[in-house]
């Protein structure tokens, strides 16, 4: 079964259930589900956001790089072939 069937199938189980429900609970229902909606479309976008921005540091740029090969270390071991 694929993904879009399970889907499908879980909305229709979940409209059978809400069927029964009456019309206050649904419009209730509708009115948290927007709002979840709402806020995670804001999260989403808010995240997104957080993955921009400047590089932050007292330093210079010339200082980050130097200190930046300064600190390097290779661990390369050449092994013979025999």
């Amino acid at each position: 079964m694929e993904t879009i069937d399970i889907n499908t199938t879980l909305i229709e189980g979940y409209l059978r259930l809400l069927n029964n429900l009456s019309p206050n609970n649904k419009l209730d229902l509708i009115s948290k589900l927007t709002l979840s909606i709402k806020i995670d479309i804001a999260e989403r976008k808010s995240s997104f956001y957080k993955a921009f921005g400047a590089w932050e540091s007292e330093l210079s740029a010339d200082e980050i790089i130097d200190e930046i090969h300064r600190t390097r270390t290779f661990n390369r071991q050449v092994v013979p072939m025999k």
